[in-house]
Formats: structure tokens, sequence, C-alpha cells
């Protein structure tokens, strides 16, 4: 989601918040295109945006065409919106290069969407031509999406290609084994046009033009506003309005960069003049902004791809992500919460909150949410539909808000914006395809599956463990999508023959695929905050890994007892695994500040750590063991406070 643009306050030192962007977040790394050439770049994209609305809307295309086309029209607009290399940009410039790359790539993709029927029954024979453009179309394909998402996808995808050609398959001939490859990823619903690229250009793209529509009706700022007026007084308020401002952003955004940076340009300066420590500010800010990607109704781009692999409806992931994600943030607000106490930090002065009652009168911009969570929760529409209409509904709440009114202008810059943010993940779905579809055409999925199994043995927890291992390794150069769609094909089926329910095990996926985001070495969300906080990089990803440990828990709790996901369930058992889920979230996160109602002591951290790990294990005889060692810290704190006051 494109940068919101904050009135309220200013870093301490001038910011320069589109370089952090481009800095941190490769979609930010665009041409320059100004006067008429900017206007036709603007009407290309926008014309994407409706190309896609009325294909996923009113279209009956078959499969092969929609899917074609799309990716046509992904490549042609990859290579005019993305340069070759960071930095210093020529204005309205374009080298001779591009072009030829871009022609021969679009053309590659179109090749296939005007002669779909032909390619569909001519079964396994192809021409060589047809094989070098199928290779054309990859190879273009992989470079936009260098350009857009980075390298260390690509080196994943060349790592399995290379694999395939050299070990994977049994044909003998170099030859036979390219053709049978390009073939199978290029000209087959297994590669490129799988289920990563159907869903994206199918649900994901309307709710990525829906998000540049409600951006643009002013509605980060309220979420800003409102959460300032409702916490931004208590101690550490800057730090809990970041928390909680995130949270209602991830419900429209799933960019942990764009949130930090959105978000963050006013409260990370706030939290450094209440007093907390750069590092610690920025920290904050990205753990929370992270948590944008499993915060229904919207959640990542990945959420989508999840109702897919597990056909149920998206409304089902949506209602089961609800409680994990109340931990999550939870666990985040405790964290920032015992900062504030263990160093003494007051909250706003009063003057300077905002007035609630104003707010209030600008609640009609939560409509189009509203009535989104409506349309897809009670299945009365596809979610494209709903998303569709809750577009319309922006619209109009926009024009009860004079300085955000959607003019026709702005609705062609919303649908630019959409288009453009599509790019992006279309391409990382488009080798995530690539991926999945080499792992499957070599077998290589069972091989890894039977190997881990097999070394886990009965053991759930050691498989969890290392699914969990895989997750962060690979996410920190992939994409959260891409990341997802690689787990999905090779570590959850692991998890569910160990006897975990598949939507648990795709939800685990999926949590430590985000977590990526904060983990060092590769912490974009981290290192963005760290940027407007000024504070050292390193430090910051390490205490956003820290304060985001729910992460880290929350997936345990639901693998290992899926009532937490509503899963053969009830009210009482829910109740339960949320009350000893918070417990145990609440009990590590003061380990780690070592502090609760004072100081805490090494031993105190440590029993008290052991107590709420013991309380991620649902069984009852752990969870009474838990609650002991917890009550007791909580006790000894009590006791030797009191002491203290009394002295």
């Amino acid at each position: 989601m494109a940068l919101f643009k904050k009135k309220r306050s200013q870093p301490e030192e001038p910011m320069d918040l589109e370089s952090v962007m481009k800095k941190y977040d490769r979609e930010s790394n665009v041409r320059i295109w100004e006067g008429r050439p900017k206007l036709a770049v603007t009407c290309i994209l926008a014309v994407f945006s409706i190309f896609c609305l009325y294909v996923t809307l009113f279209a009956s295309w078959l499969e092969e065409l929609r899917l074609t086309s799309f990716m046509a029209f992904i490549v042609f607009l990859g290579y005019l919106v993305y340069p070759a290399r960071k930095g210093q940009q020529k204005v309205n410039f374009i080298p001779w290069y591009d072009i030829v790359l871009m022609l021969a790539g679009t053309g590659s993709f179109l090749y296939f969407t005007f002669n779909a029927m032909t390619i569909i029954q001519q079964g396994s024979f192809f021409q060589w031509y047809q094989i070098l453009i199928g290779i054309v179309g990859i190879l273009t394909l992989a470079e936009v999406c260098r350009r857009s998402v980075g390298l260390p996808i690509l080196c994943v995808a060349a790592f399995f290609i290379l694999y395939a050609l050299i070990w994977g398959l049994a044909n003998p001939s170099f030859w036979g084994k390219l053709n049978y490859t390009v073939r199978y990823l290029f000209y087959s619903k297994e590669g490129i046009f799988s289920t990563p690229v159907n869903v994206c250009s199918k649900f994901i793209v309307v709710f990525i033009i829906f998000g540049a529509f409600l951006e643009r009706t002013g509605i980060a700022d309220f979420f800003i506003n409102i959460a300032n007026a409702f916490v931004g007084g208590f101690s550490g308020g800057p730090a809990k309005v970041a928390v909680v401002a995130s949270a209602m952003e991830g419900m429209v955004s799933g960019s942990s960069v764009a949130n930090t940076v959105g978000s963050g340009s006013v409260t990370i300066p706030l939290m450094k003049k209440t007093g907390y420590k750069p590092e610690f500010a920025g920290a904050a800010e990205a753990a929370a902004s992270t948590g944008g990607q499993i915060m229904p109704p919207i959640m990542g781009a990945a959420a989508f791809l999840m109702a897919d692999y597990v056909q149920v409806p998206y409304s089902t992931i949506a209602v089961k992500a609800i409680l994990p994600a109340v931990l999550y943030f939870t666990g985040i607000f405790v964290a920032v919460h015992l900062e504030a106490k263990k160093l003494g930090l007051k909250g706003l002065p009063k003057e300077e909150l905002p007035k609630l009652k104003p707010l209030l009168k600008q609640v009609y911009l939560l409509l189009p949410l509203v009535l989104l969570i409506y349309l897809v929760g009670t299945s009365q529409r596809s979610i494209q539909y709903a998303a569709a209409l809750a577009i319309l509904a922006a619209i109009f709440v926009s024009l009860f808000n004079k300085g955000n009114r959607i003019t026709p202008k702005r609705i062609l810059e919303a649908l630019a914006a959409g288009g453009q943010g599509t790019i992006t993940v279309a391409a990382a779905c488009g080798v995530a395809g690539i991926i999945a579809g080499t792992i499957t055409m070599t077998g290589l999925a069972n091989t890894m599956i039977n190997g881990i199994v097999a070394l886990a043995g009965n053991h759930v927890i050691i498989a969890l463990f290392l699914t969990m291992v895989c997750c962060i390794i690979l996410g920190m150069g992939v994409p959260t999508t891409a990341n997802y769609c690689i787990m999905a094909s090779t570590c959850a089926p692991i998890l569910i023959r160990m006897g975990v329910p598949a939507i648990a095990a795709h939800f685990f996926v999926f949590y430590f695929g985000i977590v990526a985001d904060l983990t060092p070495p590769v912490a974009l969300a981290a290192y963005a905050g760290a940027a407007i906080a000024q504070a050292n990089p390193m430090k910051t990803a390490l205490t956003s890994t820290k304060l985001a440990i729910a992460a880290f828990i929350v997936p345990y709790i639901f693998a290992l007892n899926p009532a937490l996901l509503f899963i053969d369930t009830n009210a009482l058992k829910v109740v339960t695994i949320c009350v000893t889920s918070f417990i145990g979230i609440f009990s590590i996160a003061s380990a780690l500040e070592g502090y609760l109602l004072h100081h805490m002591p090494m031993y105190q951290r440590i029993v008290i750590a052991l107590g709420g790990l013991m309380l991620i294990d649902p069984q009852p005889l752990t969870d009474v063991i838990g609650i002991v060692l917890v009550g007791i810290m909580v006790l000894t704190q009590y006791v030797t406070r009191k002491k203290a006051v009394a002295a």
C-alpha cells in the first residue's frame, strides 16, 4: 500500500520517508515519469485494474486465456514500471533493452493466449520454437520478479530448476529434460499458471485495488487519531498507539514495510519523545505493523492462497485468524506496557490528545470495511463481488470527507496504484508457482516429507520446530506470499501427516513466513522502523523479534490445540485456551522484559518463562504446572514490592 501522508507530527530531524521506502521496499523503486508520459503510464495501469475487475467479476473466459493474458499484462507493466537497477533514474526514460525484454516477454504470454486451444489439444508434442517461447516467458518473468521482489527468491527457483535438469528427471537427454520442464512450468497449470497466479488474478488483485481506494478516504489518519484518543494518555501511550493503530491498519493492508513507514512516521517520533529508546520505538512499530498480514478481514495475500489450498471459503480463514491475531497484538501490547512501567514513562499530555467526539463523527469511514465483513461473512456474494461493492462504498464515504474526497482524478490514481501494487504480488506468485511446480514435477516434495517425518519420528513438536526453522530461513529472502506457497507444498503436508489438522498446519507455515520480516539478518520491516527512529538496525531487529514473541508461541498453541482456530471445539475449550494462552504470552513477555510488578532477578525470569512455556502445551497437567509457577512468581513480586514500599 502506498505511503500514508501524516500531518500531526514530524521526526526530530528531517526524514525522507520516500527514501526509506525505496531502501527497504522494492515496490517503491520505480521509474520516474512526469508530464504526459506519467499520465500515459497512469492510464495504462488503470486500464489493467479495470481489465482485472471486468475479468474477475463478469467474464467467463477459459482459464488459460484469463491467466495468460493476466501475466502478459504483468510482464509488460513490470518493465514499464521497474528499472533494472536501484538508484537515480532518468526522468521519462526506458532503455532499449528493457523495451526488447518487455515485448519479448509480453509476446511469449500472448502467444499462449491466442493459441490456447491448440496448445491444450496438442498433448506432449511441442515444436522447438514453442519451447523457446516458453523459455523466454519464464526468463522475462524472472527478471520482473528480480526487479520488483528481489534476487533471493530467484536463487531458490534456480536451485530447483537446476536440480530438475541435472538430477530430478528420469529422461536421459538434456533436451528431453528441458522440453519436459518448460512444458510443465509454462504450458500447463502446474507451474506459472498454478494456484498462486490463479488466486492472485481472481481475488487478490481486487482487494489490492480496494486497499488503494480505502487509503484515499483518509482512514489511516482516522485509525491513528482514534488510537491516540483511547490509549495515548496511558503509560507509554505512543507505543500503545502504534500497536492499536497498526492492528486497525492491518485490517486493510498486508504490507509490513508500508505499514511501518506509514504509521511509524507519526508514532516513532512520539515514542522517542515519551522516553523510549530509539531501537525500541522502531521495533515496536515494526512488530505491530508486521501483524497486519494476520489481521482479518483482509490479511496478507497468502491468506487468499490458503483458502484455495485448504479448499475452504476465505471467510472461514478470516474467522479462524481472529483469536491468533488478537493474541499476537496482545503480546506486543503487554511488552510495550511492561517496558513503559520499567522505565517509568508517562502518556501524552491531555492537551495533545485528539478529542473523541469529533472523531466519532468520522466513524462513517469504517462503512466500506463493515460492508466487506458483512458480505464476506454471510457469503451472500463472492469475495470478489464483495470487494467491488466495498470499493464503491469507499468512493461514497469519501464524499463526506472534504479533505479526502475521491474525485475522478483520484479514482484514476487509485486504479493505477492498485495495478502497480499487483505487479509485485503476481510476479512473486508466478515464480512461487515455478518453485512449487518443480518440487512436484521431480517428486522432491515426497522425498522431503518422508525424510522429515522419519527424522521427527512420532514427535509432532520436532516436526513443528523443523518447519519453523525452514519457514524463517526461506522467509529471509522470499516474500510472504511466495514463502507460503513453497511451504504449503513441502512442509504443511508433513505436519498434516503428523496429525496436525490441515488448516492449523497451513496457518503454522503462514505465521512463520510472516515472522521473517522481523527476524535478522533480513528484517525489512524492522530496518525500516530503525531508519525512521535513527536507531541501530540490528538492535532494532533483535528487539522487534523479542516484542513479537507471541508470533513464535501462538502457532505452536494452535498446532497443538486447534481449539484456538475453532476446530473440533466448544465455547468452554475456546475460553480455556484463550486464558491459558494469554497468561503464557504475558509470562514470557515479562521474562524477556525483566519486569512484572518491579524488576525481576534472573531466577524469577527463568521460572516465569518456564511457566509460560508450560502453558503452550494443551495438556491439563502442564497447564496446572504453568499456572502454579506463574502464580508463585506473581505472589513473590507482590510481596517484595510491598516490602520495598514499606521500607
